[in-house]
């Protein structure tokens, strides 16, 4: 994990080396209107209201629960101790980036959701009620978090979706098979290591479509991370990537003859 100093370093170079946030000079049509139509997009939608006062009491929330540390491998090494207002100020994805997800999922409206690391919910929640229709499955390895997370979607009436509880190295597989259609957009938030993350994208690269969409979470997190980003987006597979330097975002659209990358200030 890089420090604090080195990572505000490289958030600096990514603000000064990144495509205008509005879209000129870009002369892709696809990034282009991604950009205009979804990543600029300043509306508050019907579910911003409720989720976030779900977040604000999630952050007052004292009750401790016991987490599983997976850690390396793929058994429990440790247990530790730790306070739903801990994991909800340190573990959530900021409202900006969670409300992207929504916009993505409102904009394009895919019907199966794959999310590795559900957290307690919130982001789940974003995506779950961008397409009320869609079918969202998210993965979780701790299991107390899993159940708060469960009563979270139930306090927000969500009930396209579903919660599979376990460590990623041994559920992930049997979770795709019970996916019978292709997954049109996964978000990958689930650990931040480089072989994991490289694992896990080849896991649902079978399973992907020309215009499946993949998010990664903190891709410029550590240097492992970035190591993961810059594997997937050169993959052959992929087609075209866009940078948040936050979020790193691959697309596999055949429509893009030669592979593009775009790093974009937002």
């Amino acid at each position: 994990m890089y420090s604090k100093f080195q990572l505000l370093r490289k958030y600096i170079r990514y603000k000064v080396q990144s495509s205008n946030g509005k879209g000129h000079g870009v002369h892709s049509p696809f990034v282009f209107n991604f950009i205009t139509q979804v990543l600029n997009d300043k509306r508050t939608f019907y579910s911003f209201n409720a989720i976030e006062r779900l977040r604000d009491k999630l952050k007052k929330d004292r009750a401790v629960l016991m987490i599983e540390d997976f850690g390396a491998g793929s058994r429990v090494n440790s247990h530790y101790q730790r306070s739903i207002a801990s994991i909800a100020h340190s573990a959530l994805k900021p409202a900006k980036f969670s409300q992207l997800l929504f916009r993505m999922v409102n904009y394009y409206q895919p019907n199966t959701i794959l999310e590795l690391g559900t957290s307690l919910g919130i982001t789940t929640s974003y995506m779950a009620s961008a397409n009320t229709h869609a079918e969202v499955v998210t993965m979780e390895g701790a299991s107390e978090i899993a159940k708060v997370a469960s009563e979270n979607f139930q306090s927000l009436n969500l009930n396209n979706i579903r919660i599979i509880q376990g460590n990623f190295d041994e559920t992930l597989d049997n979770a795709l098979q019970t996916i019978p259609q292709k997954i049109d957009f996964a978000f990958l938030d689930g650990n931040h290591r480089k072989d994991p993350t490289i694992n896990y994208f080849h896991a649902l690269l079978p399973k992907i479509h020309e215009y499946s969409i993949l998010i990664f979470d903190d891709v410029h997190w550590s240097s492992e991370m970035e190591e993961a980003w810059e594997y997937v987006k050169n993959h052959n597979a992929v087609t075209l990537s866009i940078d948040l330097f936050f979020i790193g975002i691959v697309f596999f659209r055949k429509e893009n003859k030669e592979k593009q990358h775009f790093t974009i200030d937002f």
